[in-house]
């Protein structure tokens, strides 16, 4: 989430796409189109490859005997290796729960426009309802309304923003943030086992971690052919995570291999994937990865998705343990909280916003 809004945004006129929804027009406005080269292609000889992505039982690494847990832990370093993406199942998490978040985030968005209005998410920022990521008045808009609150450490938080309707959603919003928070713990620990470092290492490290939950709402499109539900990027967070809508259309798309593979959720499972902020912990080791969002003709989709972060006081470079003659230090030191205000104040163009931290950002490094 960004420290401090940035002042004196142009931004135009932004339709929102849930009333375009609504309005049953086949016309697409201009400022939705993507460029040629943009546009999305639905290939059905790619989707194969979705059973690829890589799965991670986390009851082996929980409770498995040394053999599961170690070969678990090999999964996991393959995944962080190779994809920067991967589904949990058997995570523990209440199943009730992730349909309660669920079920107040579709309340949320099928509130009137003037009722979600009274949260506005302001150009430069991150928090609130609207389309983040938008800089100026002729920038190209994503398919999607979003609703994002900043969570820990609670400074971030804006009162202000965090509805009233439905009754519930403070309470679910924070009692869901609280068990992804612990998911988000016990992920970077496995993680530091799989790089033979410290089980900590990670949580000692990042101080009061920083944490923030984004509702994204994809209503259907008579096009999806022209447009993006979320535009190319990679997630500037240490760990991201991502619930989808129960029933909802596939809609996420990772880049492997220069080809866009679509993420077919398992049921019950959470899908997670490695930020910018790792790929520089681990000078390159594991990798976060681009992705993006496509939209559905017919049907609307959900996802639900926290960011996990260190605080924005650290310092952050490679680990010595990881740099070596065979892998020299690709990225400088620097501090996170401005990276992050680099990250919220651009838009989102695939993992430009890592050249922040490179050593040489024209070097395209190969992993």
């Amino acid at each position: 989430m960004a420290p401090n809004p940035v002042s004196h945004i142009n931004i135009g006129h932004i339709d929102d796409v849930q009333e375009l929804r609504k309005s049953k027009s086949s016309h697409i406005p201009e400022r939705f189109i993507r460029d040629t080269t943009e546009r999305p292609k639905f290939d059905k000889d790619i989707v194969s490859l979705t059973n690829n992505i890589p799965v991670i039982d986390l009851s082996k690494l929980f409770k498995g005997n040394k053999d599961e847990f170690s070969n678990e832990i090999l999964k996991l370093t393959v995944a962080c290796q190779e994809w920067g993406f991967f589904q949990v199942i058997k995570h523990g998490i209440d199943l009730e729960l992730l349909e309660s978040i669920e079920k107040v985030a579709l309340e949320f968005f099928s509130m009137p426009l003037e009722e979600k209005q009274k949260y506005p998410m302001i150009p430069g920022t991150v928090q609130g309802y609207g389309q983040a990521f938008v800089f100026s008045e002729d920038q190209k808009l994503d398919w999607c309304n979003m609703f994002a609150l900043g969570l820990e450490p609670h400074y971030l938080r804006n009162p202000k923003l965090w509805p009233t309707k439905p009754s519930n959603f403070s309470e679910t919003v924070e009692e869901y943030s609280r068990v992804i928070r612990k998911l988000c713990k016990n992920l970077l620990k496995y993680i530091s086992i799989s790089l033979d470092l410290n089980n900590d290492v990670f949580e000692e490290m990042f101080g009061v971690a920083v944490q923030a939950v984004r509702m994204n709402y994809y209503p259907a499109c008579p096009r999806p052919d022209l447009v993006l539900g979320l535009s190319p990027h990679s997630d500037g967070s240490a760990l991201t995570v991502l619930q989808q809508g129960k029933g909802n259309s596939v809609g996420l798309q990772i880049l492997k291999d220069n080809s866009w593979i679509p993420v077919q959720p398992i049921s019950n499972a959470l899908i997670v994937n490695i930020g910018d902020t790792i790929e520089v912990l681990t000078n390159g080791r594991y990798k976060s990865v681009e992705h993006r969002a496509v939209t559905h003709k017919e049907k609307d989709r959900l996802s639900i998705v926290t960011f996990y972060a260190p605080s924005y006081e650290i310092e952050l470079g490679p680990m010595q343990e990881l740099v070596n003659e065979n892998n020299p230090c690709k990225y400088r030191r620097y501090n996170h909280g401005e990276y992050s205000k680099h990250y919220v104040t651009n838009k989102l163009q695939g993992k430009k916003s890592l050249e922040f931290a490179k050593i040489n950002p024209n070097l395209e490094f190969e992993y």
